[in-house]
C-alpha cells in the first residue's frame, strides 16, 4: 500500500509540473493560431505520462529495460499526437478563415457560411450570423425607405404650405391696400385656408408622437358597432358633397378595448380617403365582424384599384399616389397614422385590391 502511495506520488508530481508549464505555454500562445494551442494540449496530454513514468522510474519502481519500452511507446504516441494536432488545428484554421472571409459581407445580405464547417460550435456560429446579417440587410432597407419617405414627405409638405401661404399673403395685401371688393369672401378663403394648415400641422405633431412612441392612449371597452356607427355620421356629409354612398354593412357588436378618440380618428381617416378617391354616384362600404385573427373593420371604396408596386408603399409617411399629389389631397399623413394608431392598440393595418377598387382592414385584438 505504501508503494501505490508512492507510485501515484511521483505521477502526481510529475503530470502536474508538466501542466504548469502547459498552462504557461497557452497563456503566453493565446495570441497565436489554434493549431498552436492544439499542438500545446496534445504535447501536455503526452509529456505529462512521460514525466509521471520518469519520475517512478528514477525511484527506482521500474527496470532500465522497463523503462526504455515505456518511453518508446510514449515517445511514439507523442510523436503520433503531435501530428494530428497539427493537422486538425491547420483544418479548423482554414475552415475559421473562411468564416473570416465570409464575415466581411456581414449585413449585406449575401452571407454565406462555409460548407464544411469545422465544428458544431462554428457551424452555429455561421447560421446565427447568417441570420444576423439577413436582420441587418432588412432593417437597412427599411431605413433607405423611411429616409426616401422623408424626402418625399418634406418636398409634399413644402409644397403644399407654399400655395396656401401665397394665397393667404396675397389676399392679406388686397385687405390692407383695399382694394379687395369682397372683403368678406376674403375673410370667409383666410379662414379656411387657416383651418387647412391648422390640419396639417396637427397631423405632423399626431405622427411625430407616434413614431417617438409617445402617443397617450386611454383603452376602454367599446363595441365597434358604435365606433362604425360615429364614424359614418361623421362622414357623411363629406360623402353627399361628393355624391358617394356610404354604406354600413355586416356590422358586428364586436367588444374591443381602444382609445375611442383615436380609434374614431382612425376611422375617420379611412372614410375620408376612401370618399376622396370614389368617384360621384360610387359606394363606399363599411363592415365589422368577429374573425379568429381578432375584430376586423373593413373600408371598401370605388377608386379603381391601387397599382401593385405601391401597395405595400400605402401606408409609409408621405405617399400619397401619382393621382393624388395636390390639395385637397392632403400631404400623404392620413394612412401613415392609422398605421402607426393601430400598432399602438397591438393591431395591423392592411389594404389589397378588389374588383373595381381596394379594401383597407384594421384588425384589433378583442376585448375579453
Amino acid at each position: 500500500m505504501h508503494d501505490t502511495l508512492l507510485i501515484a506520488l511521483y505521477s502526481f508530481l510529475g503530470a502536474a509540473s508538466t501542466g504548469l508549464v502547459g498552462a504557461a505555454a497557452l497563456r503566453l500562445l493565446r495570441r497565436r493560431s489554434l493549431t498552436a494551442s492544439l499542438a500545446v494540449v496534445s504535447a501536455v496530454g503526452v509529456v505529462a505520462m512521460l514525466a509521471g513514468t520518469l519520475a517512478v522510474s528514477w525511484a527506482m519502481f521500474l527496470s532500465p529495460h522497463d523503462l526504455t519500452v515505456v518511453t518508446t511507446v510514449v515517445a511514439m504516441a507523442a510523436v503520433v499526437s503531435l501530428a494530428t494536432a497539427l493537422v486538425l488545428g491547420r483544418w479548423v484554421v482554414a475552415r475559421s478563415h473562411e468564416l473570416t472571409l465570409a464575415a466581411r459581407s456581414f449585413g449585406d445580405g449575401d452571407f454565406t457560411a462555409p460548407h464544411t464547417p469545422a465544428t458544431a460550435e462554428l457551424d452555429e456560429l455561421s447560421r446565427e450570423l447568417a441570420a444576423t446579417s439577413a436582420r441587418l440587410a432588412a432593417s437597412r432597407e427599411r431605413e433607405r425607405a423611411l429616409e426616401a419617405s422623408r424626402r418625399e414627405l418634406v418636398a409634399w409638405i413644402s409644397h403644399d404650405l407654399r400655395s396656401p401661404l401665397a394665397g393667404l399673403r396675397a389676399m392679406a395685401e388686397a385687405l390692407e391696400d383695399g382694394v379687395a371688393t369682397e372683403p368678406d369672401r376674403y375673410l370667409r378663403q383666410i379662414r379656411t385656408e387657416v383651418e387647412r394648415l391648422n390640419g396639417m400641422v396637427g397631423d405632423l405633431f399626431e405622427l411625430s408622437r407616434i413614431h417617438a412612441g409617445a402617443l397617450p392612449l386611454s383603452p376602454a371597452r367599446i363595441s365597434l358597432y358604435d365606433l362604425v356607427g360615429d364614424a359614418l355620421a361623421g362622414a357623411d356629409p363629406l360623402a353627399r358633397e361628393h355624391g358617394v354612398r356610404l354604406v354600413g354593412g355586416h356590422l358586428e357588436a364586436v367588444p374591443v378595448e381602444v382609445d375611442g378618440k383615436e380609434m374614431s380618428r382612425v376611422l375617420g381617416n379611412l372614410l375620408v380617403n376612401a370618399i376622396r378617391r370614389t368617384p360621384a354616384d360610387g359606394t363606399v362600404a363599411v363592415g365589422a365582424r368577429r374573425t379568429p385573427e381578432g375584430a376586423v373593420v373593413s373600408v371598401t371604396d370605388g377608386c379603381g384599384g391601387i397599382p401593385e408596386e405601391d401597395l405595400p408603399r400605402v401606408f409609409d409617411t408621405g405617399w400619397r399616389g401619382t393621382h393624388a399629389r395636390t390639395p385637397p389631397a392632403g400631404a400623404g399623413l392620413g394612412l401613415a397614422i392609422v398605421r402607426g394608431i393601430v400598432e399602438a392598440h397591438r393591431g395591423r393595418a392592411t389594404v389589397h385590391n378588389i374588383p373595381g377598387g381596394c379594401r383597407f382592414e384594421v384588425t384589433l385584438p378583442t376585448a375579453p
